[in-house]
């Protein structure tokens, strides 16, 4: 099986106050291994009103495989990779942006939402060897490597 090319992979979202709590988090856990661990932040709105952030960190390889499985299974995942040099930053960084109501159905679909940020491993550090990298893990999972 081969390495997963990812330091961490984070996943955050929102919780407005017309949301519902557990919604929110069933959408987030759509990506997420079972029983992942959710960090849970309540905070205010600019008018005072409720907004709680759900954040992940996903560290592990496996835990890595299965987030990547998830969104792998995006419908636009062709586009995804035409568009990681725009994706990926001069950090390393990809970024996506998922839709929620999507990931709360059992759907991965791009759109408003969840906010994916992978930190690419790349030896020298440099954006170009980090979306071969990317480039190279997308693949993997759609071809069931990983």
């Amino acid at each position: 099986m081969p390495s997963v090319p990812f330091h961490y992979v984070d996943l955050r979202t929102f919780c407005y106050a017309t949301e519902d709590d557990k919604r929110v988090e069933a959408a987030l856990r759509h990506y997420l291994p079972e029983e992942f661990e959710i960090e849970v932040a309540p905070t205010e709105g600019h008018h005072g009103d409720r907004i709680v952030v759900l954040s992940a960190r996903v560290e592990t390889a496996d835990e890595m495989r299965h987030v990547l499985g998830q969104v792998a299974e995006l419908d636009q995942i062709d586009r995804v990779m035409d568009e990681l040099d725009e994706r990926v930053d001069e950090n390393c960084s990809l970024f996506l942006r998922l839709d929620k109501q999507a990931a709360f159905n059992g759907r991965s679909e791009l759109g408003e939402g969840i906010t994916l940020r992978a930190k690419v491993e790349a030896y020298p550090a440099k954006q170009e060897a980090a979306v071969e990298n990317a480039r190279e893990a997308f693949e993997n999972v759609r071809e069931g490597e990983y």
